[in-house]
């Protein structure tokens, strides 16, 4: 007999998230994020997807948000009544929106902050790789973290976030405010920890077409439900993927007025 397969390192399971008891932001969310691999969720500013994050993070308390039902699995155990700091302890670390920083602190104050978990020797070790990652954090290593470029700022977010050396890294809006020029780097770096190191990583974004292009798997969601899903190879053919979300048309003709309303509305998070 063959061996029952794995279980994926990240499953949700028909996730609903309710705030103030009131409001659903999340319904019925499902998805799976295995190990060694970069899944992405997509969507527009309001679809859900920082929402999912918390949840998966266990930081929804503070913006008076719970899951009401479902299911969150870390290697087949569940989760979703663990703490911040007991998720951190398993190895999922979220890299927020709007980076975070301590701003008073210098760029090594910053990545020290995130080997707290670790010991001596693992912190050189691991401080060492973040710098040769990012060589120009290295030449700013004694700056004020408040005083660097925004794509500086979000390379220490994410150096910091490796210094606990995570299992999974969650990222959420890598792209946002950068220029393309930064937001290329930023993207190449993602790709080239999964290829050096084997890191599994959830890619929260607005940007498809970046995040589909170094992606294994999406999920994409309207609304506070997932809509569609499949490998991204898959979804950057997919018509109306090219069309909504990539703003890439194969058809030829007149468009009426009420397909360019839909195209405009559901387009407005590209880039």
């Amino acid at each position: 007999m063959n061996p029952a397969p794995s279980p994926p390192l990240l499953a949700l399971h028909n996730i609903q998230v309710v705030y103030g008891g009131a409001i659903e932001a999340v319904r019925d969310v499902s998805l799976e994020v295995p190990a060694g691999k970069i899944v992405t969720l997509l969507g527009s500013n309001g679809a859900g997807k920082s929402t999912v994050l918390k949840a998966i993070s266990a930081v929804l308390e503070g913006e008076d948000g719970a899951i009401e039902k479902g299911s969150i699995l870390w290697q087949g155990r569940a989760i979703e009544k663990a703490s911040a700091h007991a998720v951190v302890g398993l190895g999922l670390v979220q890299v927020p929106e709007g980076r975070r920083l301590f701003g008073t602190l210098t760029v090594d104050e910053n990545l020290v902050v995130g080997a707290h978990l670790q010991d001596r020797s693992a912190l050189e070790e691991t401080r060492a790789f973040v710098y040769e990652l990012f060589p120009r954090l290295a030449d700013r290593r004694q700056q004020i973290a408040g005083y660097l470029s925004g794509g500086e700022q979000q390379m220490v977010a994410i150096g910091r976030a490796l210094m606990s050396r995570p299992k999974l890294l969650a990222l959420d809006e890598p792209s946002l405010g950068l220029a393309p020029l930064i937001v290329s780097e930023i993207f190449r770096t993602i790709q080239s920890l999964r290829e050096r190191t084997g890191l599994t990583i959830l890619l929260v974004e607005q940007n498809a077409s970046r995040a589909l292009a170094i992606a294994d798997h999406g999920y994409i969601m309207e609304n506070g439900r997932v809509v569609l899903d499949g490998p991204a190879e898959k979804l950057q053919s997919n018509a109306d993927v090219r069309e909504f979300y990539l703003g890439l048309s194969t058809q030829s003709g007149r468009t009426s007025m009420k397909d360019v309303k839909h195209y405009k509305r559901r387009k407005r998070w590209l880039s």
